[in-house]
């Protein structure tokens, strides 16, 4: 694979798969300019190396043409973040495209229509990618999000540029991430995972077993290792179908020497809805009739003591029902610990929205060594997956 940073892109218009599928407000503007700022070092590089930027994304699930979700509602936007114009096309191949483009000059940059009014895009459809490449001479993949998608703009596409495609800057960045979770960050390594069910990332558990030293399992997953420990877990949510993977994860982790740490205790009410009878107990002796939402005080202190002794940390998924008041206590606790281990030199690394969110909701986020654009894309890559947009860049594909 290439990367960018020494290539002569002298006139030469570079295709830039971007993620511009932003959330949107009622009005139908952007909501949040995240992914946008996410690919400005590439558009930033690619015109410094004297090219032009044809950009290519998605928004959304259109059925066909969909005006709502035109992203030309958010070429100004796109322009403001960018700090630079950024043109629009009111569509993303023919003819008429393909003219527009060949007009571009160094530096000018052009944002094409929605690449999924058209059902070819996310079938991976081969003429439909042959005719997206008809816009560029070199192709640059910058949209880590989709990159574990086979669609025509992320995989097929670069069979038309054996020797001219290239990773973008934010697709490097995250691949470097990955490898410093999975193989090469400095140690200890530490993944934080929770969410509701352990099927969500029981691959992920596979894997990441083998590959960091110590891994903190809370949120609903937990409930299905308390009870492969043989704990009684009162009414809370556990997959009975996965009890004996859990097992197997746990057996794992003992024969290689890597630690799982599970909560000490549990805060849980009788009703999820409502909820405003609560108790503490502890994780494995959880009574009948309630159901844990929270990781109580040990289990914070616990937690906070491994993030503390570790020198990469990744994060991904809440500790309870974060979206209730009562309940969110134990992911916000995680994320101070992390801020705290960051303040001491630690690496800290957030993926996935439930995390995302969290961290937006206790305000700044700067302080974060990384946070991944990815989502899904993350997840598969840390299941050991190879994710097919950047499998495509190699000149062997």
């Amino acid at each position: 694979m290439f990367y960018l940073e020494s290539q002569d892109l002298t006139n030469k218009k570079a295709i830039i798969r971007v993620d511009l599928n932003v959330p949107l407000d009622e009005n139908n503007k952007v909501a949040d300019t995240t992914r946008i700022e996410a690919c400005t070092e590439t558009v930033d590089k690619v015109i410094k190396l004297g090219g032009s930027c044809v950009l290519l994304s998605h928004l959304g699930r259109p059925k066909g043409k969909d005006n709502k979700l035109s992203l030309k509602q958010i070429v100004d936007t796109v322009s403001l973040v960018f700090k630079r114009p950024v043109m629009f096309h009111e569509n993303c191949i023919g003819k008429e495209a393909e003219k527009v483009v060949s007009l571009l000059e160094p530096g000018q940059i052009i944002l094409m229509e929605n690449l999924r009014f058209y059902e070819e895009e996310t079938k991976g459809d081969l003429e439909f990618a042959e005719s997206l490449s008809k816009l560029g001479d070199v192709y640059i993949n910058d949209a880590f999000g989709t990159c574990h998608r086979e669609h025509a703009s992320t995989a097929v596409i670069a069979k038309f540029f054996n020797g001219k495609k290239f990773a973008g800057k934010l697709l490097q960045k995250e691949l470097e991430v990955i490898n410093q979770i999975a193989e090469q960050g400095k140690k200890p390594v530490l993944a934080i995972l929770g969410g509701a069910k352990v099927s969500s990332k029981l691959k992920i558990l596979y894997n990441l077993i083998h590959k960091v030293d110590k891994i903190i399992i809370g949120g609903g997953m937990a409930y299905t290792f308390i009870r492969a420990k043989g704990g009684k877990t009162g009414n809370s949510l556990f997959e009975e179908e996965l009890i004996e993977n859990a097992k197997e994860i746990l057996t794992i982790a003992e024969d290689s020497g890597k630690e799982i740490i599970l909560p000490e205790d549990t805060i849980a009410s009788t009703d999820f809805d409502n909820n405003e009878k609560t108790k503490t107990f502890k994780t494995a002796k959880i009574e009948d009739g309630w159901m844990g939402l929270d990781i109580g005080k040990e289990s914070i202190e616990k937690f906070n003591k491994a993030i503390l002794s570790c020198n990469t940390v990744f994060w991904n998924g809440p500790m309870g029902v974060f979206e209730k008041e009562k309940f969110s206590l134990g992911t916000e606790a995680i994320c101070k610990s992390l801020r705290e281990a960051k303040s001491n030199g630690v690496n800290v690394i957030v993926g996935g929205g439930d995390s995302i969110a969290a961290l937006k909701k206790l305000g700044n986020k700067d302080w974060v060594t990384y946070i991944s654009t990815g989502g899904g894309a993350l997840l598969e890559s840390l299941e050991g997956k190879a994710l097919p947009g950047v499998k495509a860049l190699s000149n062997d594909y």
